[in-house]
């Protein structure tokens, strides 16, 4: 090591020590976050200063940092575990040293790109021993080509940030993933990404064409090195099961210069229930440039005290108001569009309308990375086939008005959703679904008491809607993680136990995940609590093997 280097490593060393000092034992003994940090910086080449790179519990910035971009705000009341050390890269290389090192120093690793897991597995850990969090915000550069019609996009840029600089290309190239602009692009294209234009061009990952990843022994694969079972496992199979995404290379589409956007709710006192039951029937089956999205909650009523339930559809469309109202005139006249509820403008701007913006906002706020809603909340998700009718839409009202909170958005599928195969890529919600339900409830209290009582309510309403969802398996979004579907508490399930789960999220596309997983990460390594297994090397595990070949 070079002396300016070395000077540098034993005052950074000193800093970290005096950092982690509430958790050394004994003069003799070293944290595992004071190995972790120890292993990365004695080799030379990959020296990372603790200024900017590390915070630990005992930092006075390591809660904004945890927080920073933590969206489920009950992952982080005082009951759940902490990381013992958080760890942001400044270049790739850095995330290959930190898979080396945890490997070595035998501590889990956490990723986070953007932290919108919905269980928050990006920043918290349930299972034993200690963990640290590579946190990607630092490595979020996006380069659009035109002539190529591509974008390579570092995994801790946000969605937003990638749709932004794709519109300072052009005006008419966009993306198909998601509404959030928050989203962290390396772990949401991991789960699939659908957004607005998902009817006319598919999924994120429906339109990766590379990527760079870190997998298990430290190494940087991109499409041609990883192998195109990797590369089919990481569009789609959910995040941090294989390794580390540092960019995806993604396709762009066309857009038109003019889309077109609107919101019209209808309470129930104005035939929501009717209008609801028509739009789905025709929601997958309408052009394919048009995405309407419902979205369903409890509002006041109008008398003083009282709550109705509201629907409003919220909806993008690639083209201009003219086509659209001719297209609604002749396929959903019952919602009874008009000319002054639509507004035309650029796509870029319809990502700010569908994402909630006030109106007249600068596209460059999507360059802040910020979320709109924090909240304390629970989240399950459904797929349904066929539509639900007007009796068990009246039953569902009854449900969200017993809660104080509720939220449902259906979201359409159909058009290119039906058309690419259950197989293409591990999501495999495609031909035959009309639409997919997101539940949530939400509260703004830590007091675990408050909590059980919303667990409970959705724990119920999911029950309910047993009979109108897609059966055997009843599917999931595996972005809209759940833990209620199964846990995995040591980083050992079993593929048997682990399919509770894996076949709600992948159908069986899960059996492919688990060869794959087997092949590329036969450490586990990268494991949580709903991790992808691995096929176990023991006698005991033959009738396992078999089951999945």
């Amino acid at each position: 090591m070079k002396p300016s280097k070395l000077v540098k490593f034993v005052s950074s060393t000193i800093l970290l020590l005096l950092s982690l000092s509430s958790f050394v034992v004994s003069d003799s003994e070293t944290t595992p976050a004071e190995k972790f940090f120890n292993c990365i910086n004695l080799n030379s080449d990959l020296y990372v200063p603790f200024s900017t790179a590390f915070v630990s519990p005992n930092n006075a910035s390591f809660d904004s940092v945890l927080q920073s971009t933590a969206q489920n705000l009950r992952c982080l009341v005082p009951s759940v575990a902490k990381p013992e050390l958080i760890f942001t890269p400044l270049v790739e290389s850095h995330v290959q040293a930190a898979v080396i090192c945890a490997k070595e120093v035998g501590v889990q690793v956490r990723v986070r790109s953007g932290g919108h897991d919905y269980e928050g597995l990006s920043y918290i850990s349930d299972m034993s021993g200690p963990f640290v969090i590579i946190d990607l915000s630092k490595l979020r550069a996006v380069s659009v080509d035109i002539e190529d019609n591509s974008t390579w996009a570092q995994a801790g840029a946000t969605i937003g940030e990638v749709y932004y600089r794709i519109s300072q290309k052009s005006k008419t190239h966009g993306f198909p993933a998601g509404l959030c602009p928050s989203l962290g692009v390396g772990g949401h294209i991991t789960g699939g990404a659908y957004g607005t234009m998902m009817r006319k061009f598919g999924l994120g990952a429906d339109n990766v064409l590379d990527a760079r990843i870190v997998d298990a022994t430290g190494r940087i694969l991109d499409r041609q090195s990883m192998g195109e079972d990797l590369f089919w496992a990481i569009r789609g199979g959910g995040g941090a099961s294989f390794g580390i995404i540092l960019a995806w290379k993604i396709k762009l589409v066309p857009v038109p210069a003019t889309v077109t956007v609107f919101t019209v709710p209808k309470t129930l006192e104005e035939g929501a229930t009717k209008i609801l039951y028509k739009w789905q029937q025709v929601a997958d089956k309408i052009d394919e440039d048009l995405f309407i999205r419902v979205i369903i909650q409890n509002v006041d009523g109008a008398k003083k005290g009282e709550k109705t339930i509201q629907t409003a559809y919220n909806a993008v469309f690639l083209g201009s108001s003219s086509r659209l109202l001719q297209i609604m005139n002749e396929s959903f006249p019952e919602l009874g569009l008009t000319r002054k509820d639509c507004t035309e403008m650029s796509w870029i701007r319809s990502v700010l309308y569908i994402a909630g913006f006030p109106n007249n906002t600068p596209p460059e706020v999507l360059l802040q990375g910020k979320s709109l809603f924090k909240n304390y909340f629970k989240a399950k998700s459904d797929f349904v086939k066929d539509p639900i009718p007007e009796d068990g839409l009246e039953g569902l009202w009854k449900k969200l008005l017993e809660e104080d909170s509720p939220l449902m958005i259906f979201n359409p599928y159909g058009g290119m959703m039906s058309k690419i195969s259950e197989s293409e890529i591990p999501f495999p919600h495609r031909k035959g679904v009309s639409y997919m339900i997101q539940y949530l409830t939400l509260w703004q209290d830590a007091n675990p008491e408050i909590a059980a009582k919303h667990y409970d309510w959705i724990r119920k309403l999911y029950n309910y809607m047993a009979s109108y969802a897609t059966m055997f398996p009843r599917q999931a979004y595996v972005n809209y993680r759940d833990l209620d579907l199964g846990m995995n508490k040591d980083g050992n399930t079993s593929v048997v136990e682990a399919s509770v789960w894996g076949s709600k999220y992948f159908k069986n596309n899960f059996n492919r995940l688990v060869r794959i997983k087997t092949k590329v990460d036969p450490d586990n390594m990268f494991r949580h609590e709903q991790s992808i297994p691995m096929i176990s090397s023991s006698a005991a595990s033959r009738s396992e093997t078999r089951r999945i070949n």
